[in-house]
């Protein structure tokens, strides 16, 4: 591995840099890391604000579980190994993502605040925003809307987060939206009145 390192030799330095593109789409990108549990509503808030984005002009990209582990990543099984190896090829995306300009919508369980660390790591402290998703595992198996949670207890589904793996809830969000009180407009609006001042392109 040592040995093809050696002979490799990037380019950034060459290429169009991340201003010009920021400048180009008039704002300014960062990655939004949704984290929490299975069905927390963490997809369904991220679509919602992709929308609003859009509407409002916004250039965006969603970078989701399931879409990534049905690509990209369908290699990986859930271990913990497996689980490190899949958020550090998603955050290196997401990375590109925000070099290229773009504002970078993650939705990841990441159920570790060291895994998310490595990706805040990866990504950039400055560019990272860390948005929990918040609703109770008792909320989550009640709405249960792909019949994982049911999977999970019957031992058809091995290192579910919440059931037989843990989730550790971040300790210092950006920002935690609360699903289990408030709606889908009011959790995308708030994430979209903390973001704004963001990824507003200052003159």
């Amino acid at each position: 591995m040592d040995n093809i390192r050696k002979n490799i030799y990037p380019i950034q330095d060459r290429l169009l840099q991340r201003s010009a593109k920021e400048t180009k789409l008039n704002q300014r990108a960062i990655a939004m890391w949704f984290t929490g549990l299975s069905g927390s509503g963490k997809s369904t808030i991220a679509q919602s604000l992709e929308a609003l984005l859009f509407e409002k002009g916004y250039t965006t990209m969603v970078l989701d579980g399931d879409n990534i582990r049905s690509g990209l990543n369908n290699n990986l099984t859930f271990t913990a190994e497996d689980r490190t190896e899949n958020i550090r090829r998603i955050a290196e995306v997401s990375k590109l993502f925000v070099q290229s300009g773009i504002i970078t919508i993650n939705t990841f369980v990441s159920p570790t605040r060291e895994i998310r660390s490595y990706a805040q790591d990866i990504i950039g402290q400055e560019d990272f925003f860390e948005i929990f998703v918040n609703a109770s595992i008792e909320t989550c198996e009640e709405r249960d809307v792909k019949g994982l949670y049911k999977k999970a207890r019957a031992g058809e589904i091995k290192n579910f987060t919440g059931i037989d793996a843990p989730y550790e809830a971040p300790e210092n969000p950006a920002i935690e939206i609360r699903t289990d009180l408030l709606s889908i407009e009011e959790g995308v609006e708030k994430v979209y009145q903390f973001i704004l001042p963001l990824i507003q392109k200052q003159a």
